[in-house]
């Protein structure tokens, strides 16, 4: 058996971690079968084309690996790995030993393989770079199962450890690529509010009893802020974030179903929460947050903000009926009530937002004469309506723009 034929093998005889699907080692493969035929250029060229938007092979394999939804990975995410049959820890160390010597495949390998005209052919077409594996798995990989079991346990398995949020679009969830980077010392003020979020999720994490979340209040108080910064804080100890949209919240079952057998510990988020009168997702909501501690939810939790006093929208007819108002603030009790934790953002007073400002200000590392920025933040607020921190933050950013560029503000 030629190297060749060899390498070809490797591929088919991957047991745990799952290649069948992968489009650059299927095409690699179908290069490997095709070598010393008409089709090789044409083999060579498409593989080459699906491996250069992923860089070297060796890098674009030990990622793979890293990423990859198999039994292994999945326990390992889990914090189960030991517990696997001896059977499957062979397994993994027998791919690991043929992924790597598949990841140091070089197109001198494929070439001088090649007789004939197609040779000539193949020789002016560029080289793939081989590379650097991932430095998780270094060299000798089989020999870092270790390694690589606890890379799966603070990463997680397969989509979950490429991305950390998730929308639902068109019944499946779609990866969301960029997400706010916001920390939670970015956050100004309102510890009392965060403590109660960050105390309640880390407890979930745990595996101890938590309560889905209400965050209310005024806008730009930082409601969302704080969820995505949790995310930020906790998505190295295997916290995801799904976040959809109200009409979606019929499809919550669906969604928890999907993800019921996951290691990870899943947020569903649900940003801006209002309902109209006889809305089908106020019932549906209300039935999935029945008993709202974790433990008849284990992997999710929701957490949901809102602007609104009454998460129901009242029109004037129901103002003037005392029945059916009467009603609806019986309907707004039993859903807040299902929540477990309401936490309140309420708009800072002058003090407190000029507090903020001079904090974000002092972070980005201005040097501006205090009195004239905290003169011109109250300026600025009054301008559009209110102070809050989102409103200094704009301020700052304002000012931060002017002072770069040498302009006055």
């Amino acid at each position: 058996m030629n190297k060749i034929e060899e390498y070809k093998y490797y591929i088919d005889s991957i047991c745990v971690y799952n290649t069948e699907n992968d489009e650059v080692l299927q095409a690699l493969r179908a290069l490997l079968e095709g070598i010393g035929g008409d089709n090789a250029p044409k083999l060579y060229s498409s593989f080459f084309r699906k491996l250069c938007t992923h860089g070297s092979l060796r890098q674009y394999i030990s990622e793979f690996v890293l990423t990859n939804d198999n039994a292994f990975s999945k326990e390992s995410a889990s914090g189960n790995a030991e517990e696997l049959p001896a059977s499957i820890i062979a397994g993994v160390k027998s791919d690991l030993q043929k992924l790597e010597a598949i990841s140091k495949i070089s197109a001198d390998d494929i070439i001088t393989e090649t007789y004939g005209e197609e040779e000539k052919i193949l020789l002016t077409l560029p080289k793939w770079e081989t590379g650097k594996p991932d430095e998780v798995l270094g060299e000798s990989w089989a020999e870092h199962i270790d390694e690589l079991s606890f890379y799966y346990e603070r990463n997680g398995y397969g989509i979950y450890s490429k991305y950390y949020a998730f929308t639902w679009q068109n019944g499946q969830l779609v990866p969301i690529t960029s997400t706010d980077p916001i920390e939670l010392p970015e956050l100004k003020n309102y510890e009392r509010q965060r403590n109660q979020v960050l105390e309640n999720t880390e407890a979930f994490l745990d595996g101890l009893p938590a309560n889905n979340i209400l965050l209310y209040g005024d806008r730009g108080t930082g409601k969302s802020s704080t969820v995505h910064a949790v995310l930020n804080e906790y998505k190295y100890r295997g916290l995801r974030i799904i976040e959809i949209s109200k009409r979606d919240i019929t499809k919550l079952t669906i969604i928890r179903e999907m993800i019921a057998d996951s290691p990870m510990k899943f947020i569903i988020f649900i940003d801006d929460l209002s309902f109209d009168a006889h809305d089908d997702s106020f019932g549906e909501l209300k039935a999935i947050l029945e008993g709202s501690m974790s433990g008849k939810q284990s992997n999710t939790l929701i957490y949901a903000t809102s602007n609104r006093r009454h998460l129901i929208k009242e029109n004037h007819y129901d103002r003037e009926n005392d029945v059916h108002r009467s009603d609806t603030m019986q309907e707004e009790l039993s859903l807040s009530d299902r929540f477990g934790l309401t936490i309140t953002f309420m708009n800072p007073d002058k003090a407190e937002y000029l507090d903020i400002t001079q904090q974000i200000a002092d972070d980005r590392g201005l040097v501006v004469r205090k009195e004239k920025l905290l003169l011109e933040a109250e300026n600025w607020a009054r301008r559009r309506g209110g102070r809050s921190p989102r409103c200094a933050k704009q301020f700052i950013d304002y000012v931060e723009a002017c002072e770069r560029m040498g302009k006055e503000w």
